[in-house]
């Protein structure tokens, strides 16, 4: 026990040094305490004191004439360096994606509500963050791809004034530090390239590339290095021995975002605001939450593009933007509202593809269905916007629909819809079109020539070949049927025997799509003249 005590000693006057040299006005290294009734003396050095100090050296200090009575609502002064010192924890209240915690030699997975202690290291992988809440209500946001160690987790005097330090080694820290009525700086951060005091604020940091950016949200901070505060809206650049202050960016202009979004992967786009921003820093929290870090991105282009938003829920959250200047520096923040709702997700379409052409006054549609929501909703459209419908069936639950319509161009899309009825969003429009089909050629007129009969009719620009149909019935459905299919508005055949025969004809346009046959036309050939004398030359033989 007494070994644990000199080394919390130890710690305290090691935090009493880092935050001598990081705070001017080390003579005010003080707490100040506000007596309430019933308070002496004697009762508070055993409450708050540190073994070795007595109620003399507080009378003595703040020059109080009588022990026992203290007048209610007068302070008195507590050096921090008497105070009653206690191993302070943290607890990790927020644990999203590859989060590791390094206690001496051993390394584990973290987890919501794990309590970390002085020596603990932190680290986040990609996509991956954490949050911690120390004893006064600070918290400290780990982003993605960041190591964090505690250095000291102190408590001192009766649990009233939290001593924390923290070491940055890479990657970033943003704080919100409860404020105390103290003029002096109990929460230290140190970095590769410059030790920062604050009391109360709320500030970001990065360290990256040789170099430490600090911005300041609210309040102050205190920098090694620098005579004056870093105050709000200034960003402080550490590199080396430098130190150079300059104001912050305004917050982006996100007007133009949408409120809801129905598609996955996420992507969102904003204008290319503000001036003077070469980059942008976007992040995904849950509505209000920003404790709870889902999604970053340092992005070149005014737009985020998140594939992981798959993992999220749809619900209420809110986009963080921050425009990044040519010295790192990301500047004020401007905060949005999203609200996804992208699930039950559509289905794919399978049929028709894109600008589709049917001549037969429907349109087959084909999709595949979501397991999860298997019935579908169907809108086809005159216009784009489908504010003009044209059919609108209740859900189908089936993978298909035969669309029967007049001419025209048509937009249709669907949506899946789940067994209790919601239906989700629309996929992407598709459009088609019905058009009729081809006219049926004139009747042909046949013309023996020789030994050919050739057949004419009239041509048609629209017609990219014909096809025709000789049988010896007008069924066309005998083995002696001949098919026939020309570019040209005629044919010719060989010439056939004498009897009766019957021919149709049919268009087919460019598109493949053939038009109705037409009317069906009897061809005679007749017997040679002849044939007709034959009996008559027979009768002298009888």
């Amino acid at each position: 026990m007494k070994a644990t005590t000199v080394w919390l000693a130890a710690s305290l006057l090691s935090l009493a040094g880092g935050c001598a040299r990081a705070q001017t006005v080390a003579a005010d290294a003080d707490w100040r305490y506000r007596v309430v009734p019933g308070d002496t003396l004697i009762a508070l050095t055993e409450a708050w004191l540190a073994p070795g100090k007595t109620w003399r050296d507080l009378q003595k200090l703040n020059h109080v004439p009588d022990p026992l009575l203290l007048m209610p609502g007068s302070t008195l002064r507590m050096p921090l360096a008497w105070l009653r010192r206690e191993a302070g924890v943290a607890e990790a209240v927020f644990v999203r994606g590859e989060v590791q915690r390094q206690r001496g030699a051993a390394s584990a997975p973290l987890a919501t509500g794990a309590t970390l202690q002085s020596g603990d290291r932190i680290r986040t992988g990609a996509q991956s963050s954490a949050s911690l809440r120390f004893a006064d209500g600070s918290r400290l946001l780990i982003p993605p791809d960041s190591e964090v160690a505690l250095a000291q987790l102190l408590v001192l005097g009766r649990g009233a004034l939290p001593a924390v330090r923290l070491h940055l080694d890479r990657g970033g820290a943003d704080h919100r530090v409860a404020p105390n009525a103290q003029r002096v700086p109990l929460y230290e951060l140190r970095t590769p390239h410059v030790n920062l005091g604050v009391r109360g604020t709320e500030f970001r940091v990065q360290a990256a590339g040789g170099a430490t950016r600090m911005q300041v949200i609210s309040g102050a901070v205190h920098a090694d290095g620098l005579g004056a505060d870093v105050a709000v809206g200034q960003g402080l650049l550490a590199e080396g021995a430098a130190r150079q202050v300059a104001p912050l960016l305004p917050a982006p202009d996100l007007a133009g975002l949408p409120a809801t979004v129905e598609r996955l992967p996420l992507q969102l786009r904003w204008a290319a605001s503000p001036a003077g921003a070469v980059a942008w820093r976007a992040q995904l929290y849950p509505k209000g939450d920003f404790d709870r870090l889902l999604l970053d991105a340092r992005v070149a282009e005014p737009m985020a593009a998140w594939a992981e938003v798959r993992e999220l829920a749809d619900g209420d959250y809110t986009l963080r933007l921050r425009g990044i200047d040519a010295r790192g520096q990301e500047g004020a923040a401007a905060d949005a509202g999203i609200q996804l709702q992208a699930r039950p997700e559509p289905p794919f379409v399978q049929a028709p593809g894109p600008g589709a052409v049917s001549y037969n006054g429907a349109m087959a549609l084909a999709w595949t269905r979501n397991t999860a929501a298997p019935d579908v909703r169907l809108q086809i459209a005159h216009d784009a916007g489908f504010t003009d419908l044209v059919l609108q069936p209740p859900p189908l639950a089936a993978a298909g629909y035969q669309a029967p319509l007049p001419e025209g161009v048509y937009h249709w899309r669907i949506a899946a819809v789940e067994a209790g009825g919601r239906a989700g969003p629309f996929g992407d429009a598709q459009t088609f079109e019905i058009r009729p089909p081809p006219a049926a050629p004139p009747p042909a007129e046949p013309e023996v020539v020789g030994d050919q009969l050739r057949l004419r009719w009239r041509t048609d620009a629209a017609v990219a070949r014909y096809e025709l149909e000789w049988s010896r019935t007008d069924a066309f459905d005998g083995a002696d049927v001949q098919r026939f299919a020309t570019d040209q508005a005629e044919l010719a055949l060989p010439k056939p025997s004498p009897g009766t025969y019957y021919l149709r004809a049919r268009a087919v346009n460019a598109a493949g799509a053939p038009g109705p046959w037409g009317q069906t036309q009897r061809v005679e050939q007749p017997y040679p003249r002849w044939l007709w004398l034959l009996p008559l030359l027979l009768v002298p033989l009888l």
